[in-house]
């Protein structure tokens, strides 16, 4: 499987989708894993672009019967990834972004360890304030919510690889694009990809 697995996570609001929109603009060839949620669509999000929205019945089915590599509930919504959105581009040496929250990024890292798993963090609490409230799509009762959740989601960015800090928009995608780049020379993945290369330059005669 020498394709590379990233998970990107982060609370609410601190600008996680729109670097990763970024990334993929940059990297055409990098596959990002469109999740399946039970919530609504947001003003222009497409269905299989954005998300697959599913009704809870639909989710649940998919749950039982072990389509989901992770899934997880969040501000009341599920969301999940399937198995066939990721092995099979793995297999394929394609490296597959992972969009999701601590609990699926938790989920994941027991099936696979080698995945690059990382964080990314608000310069201040303020500042992921103002974000929430830009969008203009919440009430203040639930921006103050999020705010509350954003502080626990927060504490769980100790367990990821990496901590990037979206302060400046430019320098927080050079970073990712830093981590990306030496995922993929690590040496399982290379060493797979390189195999007759290394054969030969191991048993060939001088």
């Amino acid at each position: 499987m020498p394709g590379s697995l990233f998970v990107i996570s982060a609370a609410s609001g601190t600008g996680k989708t729109s670097l990763v929109t970024a990334m993929r603009r940059d990297h055409p060839t990098l596959a990002v894993s469109v999740s399946h949620t039970t919530r609504a669509p947001r003003p222009g999000e497409r269905d299989g672009h954005d998300y697959h929205f599913v009704s809870a019945a639909a989710f649940a089915a998919a749950v039982a019967a072990g389509d989901f590599l992770e899934h997880a509930e969040v501000f009341g919504n599920h969301y999940g990834t399937t198995r066939a959105s990721v092995t099979d581009l793995l297999a394929a040496d394609r490296d597959v972004l992972l969009e999701i929250d601590w609990q699926g990024a938790a989920q994941i890292r027991r099936l696979y360890p080698q995945a690059v798993t990382i964080f990314i963090l608000p310069p201040t609490l303020a500042a992921l304030a103002e974000r929430l409230g830009a969008r203009a799509q919440d009430s203040a009762e639930v921006i103050a919510a999020r705010l509350q959740q954003a502080r626990a989601d927060m504490g769980h960015g100790k367990d990821f690889d990496y901590l990037v800090v979206n302060d400046d928009f430019d320098q927080a995608l050079a970073d990712l694009r830093v981590i990306t780049a030496a995922a993929r020379l690590r040496t399982p993945q290379q060493s797979q990809r390189h195999s007759a290369l290394l054969r030969d330059l191991l048993s060939s005669d001088l």
